[in-house]
């Protein structure tokens, strides 16, 4: 992959990133994350994915 591949893929994991931190804050100041907990650790295992994935490409761009 080339830098730029590499930032594309990284912005639009931060994206993803913020956008379910979003959400999982709305689940939390509405009490959602004990009444619907299957999706709140749904949401907390996409929110790690992403993490990781993020820091895997970020690794990968300072390689390459």
């Amino acid at each position: 992959m080339t830098n730029d591949e590499y930032q594309q893929v990284i912005d639009k994991l931060q994206l993803l990133i913020s956008e379910t931190q979003t959400t999982l804050k709305r689940f939390e100041e509405t009490g959602m994350d004990t009444h619907m907990q299957d999706d709140y650790d749904k949401l907390l295992d996409v929110l790690d994915a992403a993490i990781k994935q993020q820091r895997e490409h970020t690794q990968g761009m300072l390689v390459s």
